[in-house]
């Protein structure tokens, strides 16, 4: 690994058998738990998402940063036949073993469209108190962008153009933390089956389910205080997105963060470490008012 990689300094690292399946997770500092849920692009883990803000988040906060299932150093597995509904029953066995009964969650991209769907829909049960969802939710175009997310072969090349679409300014497309730690991790015995596996259709489909497939998240039904993040020039969301969203999910804040494309926790860290922290102290301190609408920066 390249040597200039940044590791949070407070994370350590663990593992855990998952009905069979090892599981690795990231735990750092004291206080309520934290759930932090990364991203589903070639080369996601805890370490690769949150690197800019495990640290700042375990100031205040017990982290937990797990591995979804196929990803960073959890088993390259991949269910043909449940896919999504495997991964989120792991998610789920994972937060039981480890002993979580109450915590607030932050997703990002994946991460934040699979917690939203969870509150939305009660699928499963995760003791959720507060959530945070970064440029998750909403319909997810199958355009240029989504195709470099998707079309990554095992070089470097396509490695910088994924970086290229989750990011608005071009110094990350060369930035070690993303390109170096991402290529490594995607290009690891497993990483790039149990990842490209999910972006397979078959041809006997009837309609198309993920990007370019309707969004039909019940999020009126979403019953915990959420907060939502999005970038002004996501390019990998319709302009406009997060709007809706925050208009459905019934008690909500919403940031537009500008000059931020989709990784809004890397490219605007500061503001997200300040935006999480002061949003979760205050949401689960129950002497305040819970939650105020629509506030846009």
């Amino acid at each position: 690994m390249n040597p200039e990689i940044d590791e949070p300094i407070s994370a350590r690292s663990h593992y855990v058998e998952v009905s069979g399946l090892r599981t690795h997770y990231l735990e750092g500092g004291e206080g309520p738990t934290l759930i932090l849920l990364h991203d589903g692009g070639f080369g996601g883990s805890g370490a690769a998402t949150w690197y800019r803000n495990f640290d700042a988040f375990a100031s205040r906060f017990h982290v937990i940063a797990p591995d979804w299932l196929g990803f960073g150093r959890t088993a390259k597995v991949h269910d043909f036949e449940g896919g999504r509904a495997r991964r989120l029953w792991h998610m789920t066995r994972f937060l039981e073993e480890i002993g979580v009964d109450a915590a607030a969650f932050a997703g990002v991209s994946m991460g934040a469209t699979l917690l939203l769907q969870v509150l939305a829909s009660k699928e499963q049960d995760w003791p959720v108190q507060a959530a945070v969802a970064i440029s998750g939710g909403g319909f997810m175009p199958n355009n240029a962008a989504r195709q470099s997310m998707v079309g990554f072969d095992g070089t470097r090349e396509s490695m910088r153009a994924l970086v290229r679409a989750m990011t608005l300014d071009p110094r990350w497309e060369n930035d070690p933390n993303l390109l170096d730690r991402r290529l490594h991790d995607a290009t690891q015995p497993g990483a790039w089956e149990a990842v490209a596996a999910a972006r397979f259709k078959s041809p006997v489909a009837a309609e198309p389910e993920g990007f370019g497939g309707q969004d039909r998240t019940p999020y009126e039904d979403i019953s915990v205080p959420t907060l939502l993040i999005a970038g002004a020039d996501d390019a990998l969301r319709e302009p406009g997105y997060a709007d809706d969203v925050a208009r459905r999910v019934p008690h909500c804040e919403l940031h537009v963060l500008s000059r931020c494309g989709h990784m809004a926790n890397i490219e605007q860290a500061e503001q997200v470490n300040d935006l999480v922290l002061e949003f979760l102290v205050r949401t689960l301190n129950p002497g305040n008012e819970v939650l105020t609408r629509g506030a846009t920066t």
